[in-house]
């Protein structure tokens, strides 16, 4: 059975670069602003109580059907941890395996989706939250991929959402 590839993956720290998320999903969903992408993240859901790799396998099928993956890197974006087995309550630290059979996975989810995309996903952009690129906070398998641009700039010392950068990275 073919993959039809036809969404797009956002990927960030939810926690953080909420801000990013929620103006690209503004441009998107506005009739004003051309931006236009079919989030992947409406193809399946995880509960907040899954285990890891009960949420791994569901962002999985997220990425399996998109065309383009879309990075926000903030500040704390590399150094993400969460999603990786060792924090998980049914990871058993003196054997390194999982209590639920399952394959042991000490990857962050930022990692985790990093790593699906550069092998698997045609098209990599990477948006930095800040008024500049600095591919020192881009995860490493990341950093040399795709199109890397910065989601704001500074206009008369004001930082603004910069949108024609955004658009032009994402190639529409």
């Amino acid at each position: 059975m073919a993959i039809y590839r036809t969404k797009t993956y956002l990927a960030a720290d939810w926690s953080v670069d909420i801000n990013a998320i929620d103006q690209l999903k503004t441009w998107n969903d506005s009739n004003y602003w051309s931006l236009s992408f079919t989030d992947a993240h409406d193809v399946t859901q995880a509960r907040d109580s899954s285990l890891n790799c009960s949420i791994k396998a569901s962002l999985k099928k997220r990425l399996d059907v998109s065309k383009t993956f879309v990075l926000v890197v903030g500040t704390k974006t590399k150094n993400l941890t969460n999603g990786g087995c060792q924090y998980c309550s049914n990871y058993y630290s003196a054997t390194r395996t999982c209590l639920k059979g399952r394959t042991v996975d000490f990857r962050s989810y930022i990692e985790y989706e990093c790593d699906i995309a550069k092998d698997d996903i045609p098209k990599i952009v990477v948006l930095y939250n800040a008024a500049s690129v600095d591919k020192s906070k881009c995860p490493e398998v990341l950093k040399n991929v795709g199109t890397h641009a910065a989601m704001q700039k500074i206009q008369d010392g004001v930082r603004k959402w910069d949108y024609q950068s955004v658009k032009t990275a994402m190639g529409q």
